[in-house]
């Protein structure tokens, strides 16, 4: 029998770890970079550069239910709320060193779409929900603050200075929504002060602060606190939830989706980072925890974690546990994710091999037209898996 020395066993193991490590992250550098190939094959709209449609297969009679009052039917190209998934998926995979040069050419190409939605016939200039050039829309704080964001990761991967000029229009928009009803916050659409929900203020927080972090200018740092403490003091339970709005009557709505707890989660993290006040560190850890407990017990399947409401949603969460993981390395919520979604890709996928909605497994289901941001999010969450170096337990 042949003995080896005890650091030579280690070595050994290091080894093995590093390697399945590394086939790990290359196979969902593969998924992320497959997926965003076949959405930009399948969804994209050769007549309008930049732009898709909303669902795939198109033309179904589609009716969208994101909106405020009446359904919408699905139109000639995406609404901006999917679209910015693509633009998000793309700012991470443009990350991965061997996609880098190839997400670069689509990073310009979503730019150009992104533009097709500014409206420069209202003051201020805004990002309407359809493009302009089609039709005039409704204005959105959310979907304003999704585009901020979309701008500011765009800056981080590029340094090109034109991102932060137009990340600064964006957010000047966003304030124009803010009063003091309610002690504060932005409302969800442009004209409509009947409710103050935490789309708008949880993503406005986050892009006050990528604002700061990429300009240290401590203007945005301040709207960022202001923002959180507001969502902080109105719309969280006292678990760390948090609720989906806040009527002029000062009453929660008292319904939870992952996102809204996880643009909080992101932002708690964000501003620990930047002030080093425990807190926030503190606050995050709770917030994680809490949200783990809460989405991961509803309604619970046998062999998954989460109670998915939409993957969109998820992945905002999973941005969360990410900057978490950045900070304390504790790899459980983001392996939680990951099993989900690695189930959801061999059971839950169509005949084009796109996911169903909340990652369903009956065949119904996967008959169904697939909407973009369902799809988007996979290549975005898969991108992000890829760059972690996390043992998969």
């Amino acid at each position: 029998m042949i003995k080896y020395p005890f650091f030579c066993i280690c070595l050994i193991f290091c080894f093995e770890g590093f390697s399945q490590e590394l086939k790990r992250n290359t196979l969902y550098r593969d998924r992320a970079d497959a997926m965003f190939e076949k959405i930009w094959k399948h969804y994209r709209v050769k007549q309008y550069p930049g732009l898709f449609s909303e669902n795939y297969p198109s033309g179904k009679n589609v009716s969208l239910d994101y909106f405020q009052g009446a359904n919408v039917d699905e139109k000639k190209v995406s609404f901006l709320w999917p679209f910015s998934g693509m633009y998000s998926a793309a700012n991470v995979l443009v990350r991965n060193p061997y996609l880098k040069q190839k997400y670069d050419k689509y990073l310009d190409t979503l730019a150009v779409g992104v533009w097709a939605y500014r409206d420069t016939t209202r003051s201020p200039v805004g990002y309407q929900a359809y493009p302009s050039m089609l039709e005039k829309s409704d204005r959105y704080y959310d979907d304003n603050a999704l585009v901020c964001i979309d701008y500011l990761e765009a800056y981080l991967n590029t340094k090109d200075q034109k991102y932060i000029v137009k990340a600064k229009e964006v957010f000047d928009f966003i304030l124009s929504g803010w009063d003091e009803q309610l002690n504060g916050g932005v409302y969800w659409l442009e004209g409509h002060k009947d409710q103050k929900p935490a789309c708008s203020n949880g993503m406005s927080t986050l892009a006050a602060l990528k604002l700061y972090q990429c300009t240290n200018d401590t203007l945005y740092l301040n709207w960022g606190i202001k923002f959180y403490t507001w969502m902080y003091h109105t719309l969280r339970n006292p678990d760390g939830i948090y609720y989906n709005d806040v009527k002029m009557d000062g009453k929660p709505n008292k319904v939870y989706y992952t996102y809204n707890t996880g643009s909080m989660l992101e932002s708690s993290v964000l501003l620990y980072r930047f002030t080093k006040e425990k807190k926030y560190l503190t606050e995050a850890e709770t917030v994680a925890e809490s949200s783990y407990r809460f989405f991961s017990n509803k309604n619970k399947q046998k062999d998954q974690y989460f109670n998915i409401d939409l993957p969109w949603f998820v992945t905002v969460l999973f941005r969360g546990y990410e900057s978490l993981y950045h900070i304390n390395g504790n790899p459980v919520y983001i392996n939680a994710v990951a099993s989900d979604l690695d189930k959801a890709w061999q059971k839950s996928s169509d005949q084009y091999g796109f996911l169903t909605a909340k990652w369903a497994r009956d065949e119904a289901s996967k008959r169904k037209p697939k909407w973009l941001l369902d799809e988007a999010c996979i290549a975005e969450l898969y991108a992000r898996m890829s760059l972690l170096d996390i043992n998969n337990k």
